[in-house]
């Protein structure tokens, strides 16, 4: 029998983050290099994917790489994926943390609900879902190829839940309708690709609650009143629900969706 350490070692696997400069994207790629992971930074900004990955090869040479891409874009992404497994000879595990969220500066986005244009939820649905469906599809070869196997989808709570629109009166924040039912087709996605994918590859999700990105004080207020466990969460409250995910420590786990949520869903 392996003991936790053998079953949580990264070392030798590969991995692809969606999202990989962003804030969640950062973290998580972070987890994956201190594991013995070599990590593939996807992003739409080339200059931020390039920052990340200098940060990550300090703590061990190459062990991340860079790559632009535009998700809303269904070639940009086809080929950005072919790119990143032939440059890394493989691929065991595909995190989708890209999204537009509610703090996404686009027209017709995060405004009130009369106000929310088709063309943005078009764009947040290409970004949020689609790019999820048309990675599984260019990596599902060489995830099952690699013995290893493991997609982890990035949700959200108001993936499983309604949003509670109290929380955001007297604030400028609004909670575009596009966010809640991408996040929530990708829980489906992932119930889907779980039995189409089994038994060579893993899919699960992670559903986070709201982390901290200096808030309006209102919202904050209300938000952490809300929350059991009161606080947001933080980046770092990440890192342990994709290791759990992405190694052989959830080898008998698939088709699951873990919210690192501060016991927001349990009221």
């Amino acid at each position: 029998m392996k003991n936790l350490k053998e079953l949580m070692n990264l070392t030798g696997r590969r991995a692809l983050v969606t999202g990989g400069a962003g804030h969640i994207g950062r973290a998580v790629s972070e987890g994956l290099v201190e594991l013995g992971g070599r990590v593939a930074i996807l992003d739409q900004n080339l200059d931020a994917a390039k920052k990340t990955v200098d940060g990550l090869n300090i703590s061990r040479k190459e062990a991340a790489l860079a790559f632009q891409c535009d998700l809303k874009d269904e070639s940009s992404t086809r080929g950005a994926a072919k790119k990143i497994v032939q440059e890394m000879g493989g691929l065991e595990i595909l995190i989708h943390c890209a999204a537009f969220v509610g703090e996404t500066k686009l027209e017709g986005w995060s405004r009130p609900f009369p106000e929310q244009t088709v063309g943005a939820w078009d764009a947040a649905l290409r970004v949020n879902l689609t790019a999820a469906l048309v990675l599984a599809q260019e990596c599902q070869v060489p995830l099952a190829q690699s013995g290893h196997g493991s997609i982890i989808l990035f949700s959200s709570i108001y993936g499983m839940v309604g949003p509670d629109f109290r929380i955001y009166e007297g604030t400028p924040m609004h909670n575009p309708a596009g966010y809640a039912a991408s996040k929530g087709g990708l829980l489906q996605l992932m119930r889907y690709l779980t039995t189409l994918l089994a038994p060579k590859i893993r899919v699960n999700a992670i559903s986070p609650g709201g982390v901290w990105r200096d808030q309006h004080p209102a919202f904050r207020e209300k938000y952490v009143a809300r929350t059991p466990m009161g606080r947001m969460a933080t980046e770092e409250d990440l890192k342990g629900a994709v290791a759990y995910l992405a190694s052989d420590l959830s080898a008998y786990v698939t088709g699951q969706n873990i919210a690192v949520d501060g016991g927001w869903t349990a009221w």
